[in-house]
């Protein structure tokens, strides 16, 4: 059987992403395959896509880091036919066939039964970006910060992660502080929740290990000089949930946050499996995040728009969540 998907190929003829029909045959081992209804355009995508960054592993390469969809075959013990799943980080788009086709083979541990409450559609709105932010506020809560102990800041706000960090944390009693660059956003940000608006030039330049205490808590998409200035404005025992580089890898900052004023930095990641924490922290956005939020910060595209869609969102011309409907 043949499918439509995203073909990303690099060879003497350089590195070129376009659409492309693909056998089954032509799959990567996995014990369940997957009639894909949902896919999204992450930022990593967008890089794959483009090859603006080094994502994609090997070649060719279906990129697409999230997909929905409906089980056709399983040898795996925990699905079988007409399950609708989802399926996240784990490697695809970027060593494995990804979610920008109209099939996929994976392994069944890296798969999620579809929450009860969520569309598929929903859930890619989520997709891994969505997923991340939740992974920050449990650790953040597994740490034990509550909305009690003051402001919290969230990074990269009208990116994908960023809006869902917003709305989960406004819905969950913190008082939301959104840094963005784009200050034309500010409704939006509101819309999800955000009590204050910071523009990112705030956070943007060099400044002093410690600065003025001002957030209890905070939830870092960005990396880099951003990251130490959040770091630097952090009070007492705060806690800080990085997940992003979107400036950079590195992190210009000192000791001094940690040992001065007991900063924690907390690293989240949201690429291996993990089957137990992925199924609770999926349950916890099914009954956390606000379905009309969901709908504010997400916009659905045809799969035929998805290459120029990557393109835009590697220049920061998207804001929220990117999904593509493969049909």
């Amino acid at each position: 059987m043949s499918f439509e998907a995203i073909r990303i190929d690099k060879d003497d003829a350089g590195y070129r992403a376009g659409y492309a029909v693909i056998d089954d045959a032509d799959l990567m081992p996995g014990d369940v395959d997957i009639d894909v209804t949902h896919s999204t355009i992450n930022y990593k995508d967008g890089l794959a896509i483009t090859g603006k960054g080094p994502v994609v592993r090997r070649f060719p390469m279906i990129p697409g880091v999230d997909f929905a969809g409906r089980v056709t075959r399983s040898t795996h013990k925990d699905f079988a036919p007409g399950d609708l799943v989802v399926a996240g980080g784990c490697g695809l788009g970027e060593a494995h066939f990804g979610g920008l086709a109209q099939r996929a083979r994976v392994s069944g541990d890296w798969l999620v039964p579809l929450p009860p409450g969520l569309s598929p559609a929903q859930a890619m709105a989520i997709g891994t970006a969505g997923l991340t932010a939740m992974f920050c506020v449990l650790a953040l809560e597994r740490f034990g910060m509550t909305p009690e102990r003051g402001p919290m800041v969230v990074t990269g706000a009208t990116g994908g992660v960023g809006s869902v960090a917003v709305a989960l944390l406004a819905r969950r009693g913190w008082r939301v502080a959104a840094v963005t660059g784009r200050p034309e956003e500010a409704d939006y940000l509101k819309s999800l929740g955000a009590d204050e608006i910071i523009d990112r030039a705030e956070l943007a330049e060099p400044g002093k290990p410690l600065q003025s205490q001002r957030f209890a808590a905070a939830v870092d998409t960005v990396g880099s000089v951003t990251l130490a200035n959040v770091l630097a404005r952090t009070q007492f025992d705060g806690a800080v949930a990085a997940c992003g580089n979107a400036r950079g890898m590195d992190l210009p900052t000192s000791v001094a946050p940690f040992i001065l004023r007991g900063v924690t930095l907390l690293g989240v990641e949201s690429v291996r499996p993990r089957p137990t924490l992925r199924r609770d922290a999926w349950a916890r956005l099914a009954r956390d995040l606000d379905k009309q939020a969901l709908s504010r910060m997400s916009e659905t595209i045809p799969f035929s728009e998805a290459l120029e869609r990557a393109k835009k969102i590697v220049e920061g011309q998207v804001r929220g969540r990117i999904v593509v409907a493969i049909g």
